[in-house]
């Protein structure tokens, strides 16, 4: 059992390492203060030929799967810029995977090469305003007519639909009254983002202001069925092979977010003197840093795991979502002590550490709460009673 990184994952490293360094601390601090989407840091990951690290080589990724996905996204929080860097860039990375697993050859080769290169960006619409975490009781209809369906319905919280041209959509085709099991009838699609018949709402929000969430209004939007993901009423089964990669990543990115804190707080610990003494020299400032360390050291093992058994085809709901809760609950806890211990000046933006408190608010609460994640555990691991 080795628990280091590969060569081919130091050299993932330090390559976006190089990259992040054009992007200092200033650089993210003014996209969140104007609402700015960092273009120029997407343009700078595309170039490098990154956004396709995960997808097959045959269709121009680099296929090395999702542990170097993994390596890449926590590369990006940890410099510095955050959910704001690594949420830009970020459903590329996992999204495509259920055309990936389930498309066909022409959809492959139609789809994948344009989001690798970055001539189209996609969003995904999954949440819905009346569901929540419930998703088998998604609205969101689509109806087949002839070569085509028609879709209508509503979603929530979709992320870079202001300037994404394409959609991955999950919608019900069969209502769940007619199934046998809730998880049946529905079916995903990957298709124009046609805003003649979906309005794009964006959500004012209390942090990654440079990374737009939105509202999405879709009225009769015809999509052929060719832009049909998998079989109709399998959407679930092909939405799984997105679900599991996000909680990985989004993980990798709170663990790296968590650690660029801690940084800034043991910095600020040994260089701020209060009492003719460093404050970091008070055990009630060095303890609590010692533990976020140790928290964010587990968290990040246990995501590495869940890449692993991702990327050997092996079962990871499990680890894929203790994964999410273990770095989630870390990295808040290591954000709050880095507000903490610059005292009053972790209050201020030019600090840093304020703008991390309020993104790591994002893996805390997405894609999924870390009430549902016990939950499944408890349900799926341990073999207690579902409780929902």
């Amino acid at each position: 059992m080795d628990f280091n990184l590969s060569d081919e994952q130091i050299a993932i490293r330090d390559a976006i390492e190089k990259i992040c360094a054009d992007f200092d601390e200033d650089y993210w601090l003014n996209c969140d203060n104007e609402g700015d989407f960092p273009e120029e840091f997407v343009k700078a990951i595309t170039d490098g030929g990154w956004l396709g690290i995960a997808m097959p080589q045959e269709y121009g990724g680099a296929g090395l799967g999702i542990s170097a996905a993994t390596v890449l996204a926590h590369t990006i929080a940890r410099s510095g810029a955050g959910m704001t860097g690594a949420s830009a860039i970020h459903l590329n990375l996992f999204g495509p995977h259920p055309i990936v697993v389930f498309g066909d050859e022409e959809q492959k080769r139609r789809i994948l090469p344009p989001l690798i290169a970055g001539q189209d960006r996609a969003c995904f619409g999954v949440t819905e305003p009346n569901v929540g975490l419930n998703t088998t009781r998604l609205e969101t209809r689509a109806v087949r007519d002839g070569d085509n369906y028609v879709i209508n319905g509503r979603k929530m919280w979709t992320t870079t639909a202001q300037t994404a041209n394409k959609i991955l959509l999950i919608t019900r085709t069969t209502p769940i009254e007619e199934c046998n099991k809730p998880t049946e009838g529905m079916t995903l699609f990957f298709t124009d983002l046609n805003r003649d018949h979906i309005e794009v709402r964006e959500i004012p929000k209390m942090g990654r202001k440079a990374v737009d969430s939105n509202a999405l209004f879709i009225d009769d939007l015809v999509v052929p069925s060719a832009d049909r993901i998998g079989e109709e009423g399998a959407g679930w089964k092909c939405l799984l092979h997105g679900l599991n990669p996000e909680r990985i990543l989004i993980a990798a990115e709170a663990v790296g977010l968590g650690q660029v804190a801690l940084e800034r707080a043991a910095e600020y610990a040994r260089e701020r003197v209060v009492f003719d003494r460093s404050i970091g020299k008070n055990q009630a400032i060095q303890h609590p840093l010692a533990v976020n360390w140790m928290q964010l050291e587990a968290a990040e093992l246990m995501v590495h795991k869940a890449a692993a058994l991702y990327d050997a085809g092996e079962s990871c709901g499990a680890e894929a979502n203790s994964a999410k809760y273990l770095a989630a609950e870390a990295a808040l806890s290591a954000c709050q002590r880095a507000v903490l211990t610059h005292g009053g000046m972790g209050y201020a933006k030019e600090y840093h550490v304020e703008r991390y408190l309020r993104e790591i608010m994002i893996p805390v609460i997405a894609p999924i709460s870390q009430e549902m994640i016990k939950s499944f555990i408890a349900e799926q691991v341990l073999g207690q009673d579902k409780s929902y």
